[in-house]
């Protein structure tokens, strides 16, 4: 059998005795494409995931009910209490993030539970929209770009009998994270649970569950620790604990979970063994930098993104005080298409960031800048989006971007 390489395509010919040798073919990416290992990978998650993470996938399988799996399980529990900063219970969910906050959702609320729902963007927008099949829920709507108002949280509090609270600690939509400690302490005041989406905030940005009083936490793997996509972390108070129920939820049931986890470093239903064995060497690398040292990074990477914004007179759509460290969201400049800007982007430099959504479809692009995101993709970035803008006629500075990237690096 031979095998020939034809451009973007691998010929095999089969050679039968006496016989015309016959050949198939089989389609290989085309060489057009952008390389997935070239590329400046800037979503707001997935974020771009290191060697040793994609490495750690690649074994043979091994059995989930094994020894060796409960030491990898053993690894992820001690893992996630180290990221969350807590001593209380933890759960791995093999699922996307929203599997977390569903699991989070059914097991704590119930029918006629009042729910009180913080929505200033798309993924808060989820909360409520989770909190409607399982309680009572109603939404407490802020504008998108502006934080959650305390005091308006307080009102609500003290007009209405909720049991518990739903709030979008950072929210990617906008760029927007929002006050979880000040709303943590009012739901202790009122003796309402606080349910919290971390899932672009745990790893990248201060969030201190235990100290502040959060009873429910989620994190994303693709996010801020940098794994793939498809493992859900989720932390849950004593009290939180104490109140879980399983009658809303089969594979979801966090109680399940928790317990599998805790008590025999098991899972209750099927693993997704790679991802499990990814997310531990993830975790592995976040305790090797240190979670301060990592918060700090990304706070640094955060500073250089606004920068090199401004300096081509480009705007943040939220206002600076309140801008997420994880992601941030620029307003684009008149008469740019953000179709094709993000396009010429990705094929003429490789660079990869993200648009906006619903209401801010084609108004924004953001750029993520967690996980082991460095100064070098956030030059790479910059001087790409640089060039682009001045080929769509935007003008200005030409190296101010990089500049300002490398005064903060």
């Amino acid at each position: 059998m031979w095998w020939l390489l034809y451009n973007t395509h691998v010929v095999v010919v089969a050679t039968r005795p006496n016989r015309t040798p016959r050949a198939r073919t089989l389609r290989t990416r085309p060489r057009c494409a952008p390389d997935p290992v070239d590329t400046v990978f800037m979503l707001a998650g997935p974020v771009k995931v290191d060697p040793r993470v994609l490495q750690a996938m690649t074994r043979s399988v091994i059995n989930h009910r094994g020894a060796e799996f409960r030491k990898v399980n053993a690894d992820v529990r001690e893992g996630l209490r180290y990221v969350f900063q807590t001593g209380g219970e933890v759960a791995a969910i093999s699922g996307s993030g929203t599997a977390g906050l569903e699991a989070v959702t059914s097991s704590l609320l119930r029918q006629g539970d009042r729910v009180l729902t913080l929505v200033n963007g798309k993924f808060s927008e989820r909360a409520y929209d989770l909190a409607k099949l399982f309680a009572e829920p109603t939404q407490l709507e802020f504008p998108w770009g502006k934080p959650m108002d305390v005091a308006k949280v307080a009102a609500a509090l003290e007009a209405g009998d909720y049991r518990a609270l739903a709030v979008c600690h950072n929210e990617t939509s906008t760029g927007v994270t929002n006050p979880l400690k000040e709303i943590a302490a009012l739901c202790r005041k009122h003796d309402v649970l606080c349910l919290a989406d971390g899932i672009t905030s745990v790893g990248g940005i201060e969030c201190r569950p235990d100290e502040w009083g959060v009873d429910a936490l989620v994190l994303g793997s693709q996010k801020c620790i940098a794994a793939p996509a498809g493992l859900a972390g989720v932390m849950v108070s004593r009290r939180a604990y104490e109140q879980l129920h399983k009658e809303s939820a089969y594979y979801l049931d966090l109680k399940a979970h928790i317990d599998a986890l805790r008590d025999d470093e098991d899972t209750p239903y099927t693993p997704s063994i790679p991802l499990f064995l990814a997310v531990r060497e993830a975790l592995r690398l976040l305790r090797e930098e240190g979670l301060e040292n990592r918060i700090a990074r990304t706070t640094k990477l955060a500073g250089a993104c606004r920068a090199a914004a401004k300096s081509l007179g480009l705007r943040l759509y939220p206002d600076e005080s309140v801008a997420s460290n994880t992601v941030s969201a620029v307003s684009y400049p008149p008469g740019i298409d953000d179709s094709t800007f993000r396009k010429k982007l990705l094929a003429e430099h490789g660079v990869v960031i993200a648009g906006g959504q619903a209401q801010l479809k084609g108004k924004i692009f953001r750029i993520g800048h967690m996980g082991i995101c460095s100064m070098d993709d956030m030059r790479a970035t910059w001087a790409a989006i640089e060039t682009v803008l001045a080929d769509l006629g935007h003008a200005a500075p030409r190296g101010a971007a990089v500049e300002a990237v490398e005064a903060h690096a």
